[in-house]
């Protein structure tokens, strides 16, 4: 392993640690009893300075300041930051004074996890710290963190890099501790979700991430080898099939946080491995989902923020309901001219070549609608509008609408000019949804490899009979860049995924 000069150095420190009887690593509990956050919120100086004459707290070095006999030095914990006072005399008590010059200033490197008690004290300068009796080391830090330079609360030079950012999260989270704010809506977010589905009496549940066939979507898998049964395995795109045997099987209400798969491009909206919550009801119909829908981003958002009302860049969005609702055909009349409704796919490629959008061979007319939409539609939609009303050749899972010829009860709900849900009223069938099937596989022999397979397992379940369904997929990912106003998936996923470093 190549080291830098400062990698060299921290580990002489490390050697000189031991030397002088110090573990850099003890395996002990280390009794913390506050933290950062609560001690600055909490102490008010003479009027309860004996409520913390006596507190505990541990946490990473972020900068030393050496004033001789003494020094101030700023710890971060989980919490935030909190500034330390550390004085010869009181840390290194006893014949060898030498002690802390060879330890505290030697020694002591930015990055590294003490662990310190005393009592809380407010300086000449008025910043609330803490005057440091005893100092234990908890971990020495080997590398040397990103230099983030600060002064007077404004941070200068803070790492931006992407690269760096994504690829080395733990550092990220290190040096620029705000990053953290937006996992934690992350975590309210789903919070608030799952209590609005626990409390309705849904069950969560657990579907499989291996399949054999990968169902549910129109999406490139990714494959894998099951060595034992010596038969191939597909990392699931969807868990919708899944779900809906369970509808079969008597529960009424199932959802489930699914960690999907999908082989496709990468970009700002899209990663390999994102996370959906899917849930089907019985008995109910895509009328019911979108007015349920609206309750439950509407909760969403308030739990984030506090708020209906969301700045997304320079869009305010309002997620109170209820939402406008347009057809996907009007849609595409409107910002296009071109009625599509009746056309077929001749005339479709023909539409699409006079408006400049690219499709290709393998683009049955449902896939061509679908990029007429997605080019030309898509991005005018800011506000939560539901899209509704496709083409039965889009849809090869939704049950044909009641009242509409060649169209199915499906809608998707975009938001800031993308899509976050896409829900039906079910197809419950078995003799339609054979039907879909086999001209899913006709488009896979035309070179669509995102035509779904034919599951002949859940057409097995659907002929014991599956009540009227509706079923909705959220992408969590995308709703919680619009929650937390961040411009990239990346930025909402702790670890997203990255081309591999050639060299460590």
């Amino acid at each position: 392993m190549s080291l830098s000069e400062q990698e060299i150095i921290r580990r002489e420190k490390l050697e000189a640690l031991k030397a002088l009887g110090v573990d850099p690593y003890p395996a002990s509990l280390y009794p913390v009893n506050s933290n950062a956050s609560y001690i600055k919120s909490n102490y008010k100086g003479e009027e309860n300075k004996n409520d913390f004459a006596d507190v505990c707290i541990a946490g990473r070095i972020m900068s030393i300041r050496d004033m001789g006999k003494a020094s101030f030095a700023v710890l971060q914990d989980s919490t935030g930051r909190i500034q330390l006072y550390i004085k010869r005399d009181e840390i290194c008590p006893g014949e060898d004074k030498n002690l802390y010059d060879k330890l505290w200033k030697h020694l002591v490197d930015i990055g590294d996890i003490i662990g310190v008690k005393g009592y809380v004290f407010t300086t000449k300068t008025g910043e609330t710290s803490i005057h440091v009796r005893e100092l234990n080391f908890l971990a020495k830090a080997l590398r040397p963190l990103p230099v983030v330079k600060e002064k007077e609360g404004e941070t200068f030079d803070a790492v931006t890099d992407p690269e760096f950012r994504y690829r080395q999260r733990y550092a990220d989270l290190i040096v620029n501790p705000q990053v953290k704010e937006t996992f934690i809506k992350r975590t309210k977010l789903i919070n608030a979700i799952r209590d609005f589905m626990n409390e309705q009496g849904a069950l969560e549940v657990d579907t499989p991430v291996l399949q054999n066939i990968p169902g549910g979507a129109a999406a490139r898998p990714f494959i894998t080898h099951h060595n034992s049964l010596d038969v191939p395995f597909y990392l699931r795109i969807a868990n919708e099939l899944y779900l809906k045997r369970l509808i079969v099987g008597g529960f009424d209400w199932v959802y489930e946080f699914s960690r999907n798969f999908r082989n496709e491009g990468m970009d700002r909206t899209h990663n390999p491995e994102f996370t959906i919550l899917e849930f089907y009801v019985a008995y109910k119909d895509y009328f019911w989902m979108m007015e349920t829908t609206e309750t439950l981003l509407e909760r969403g958002a308030t739990a984030v923020n506090g708020s209906t009302k969301i700045m997304v860049g320079e869009n305010e969005i309002d997620f109170k309901a209820p939402y406008k609702r347009v057809s996907i055909y009007d849609a595409i009349k409107e910002y296009t001219g071109v009625d599509v409704s009746n056309m077929n796919e001749a005339e479709l490629r023909e539409a699409s070549k006079k408006l400049g959008v690219h499709i290709d061979n393998t683009m049955g007319r449902g896939k061509i609608i679908d990029e007429l939409f997605s080019e030309k539609c898509e991005h005018h939609f800011i506000q939560p509008t539901f899209i509704i009303d496709y083409p039965v050749e889009m849809s090869p899972l939704t049950k044909k609408h009641r009242s509409k010829e060649g169209l199915v009860e499906r809608f998707e709900l975009m938001i800031n000019g993308k899509e976050i849900a896409n829900a039906y009223s079910e197809l419950n069938d078995p003799i339609d949804q054979r039907e879909r099937f086999e001209d899913q596989a006709k488009l896979k022999q035309r070179g669509d490899d995102e035509a779904m397979f034919v599951d002949y397992d859940f057409l097995r379940a659907l002929e014991y009979g599956m009540p009227p369904t509706s079923g909705i997929g959220i992408g969590i990912d995308r709703l919680c860049m619009l929650l937390t106003n961040q411009p990239s998936i990346q930025d909402v996923l702790l670890f997203p995924q990255m081309r591999p470093e050639t060299e460590l």
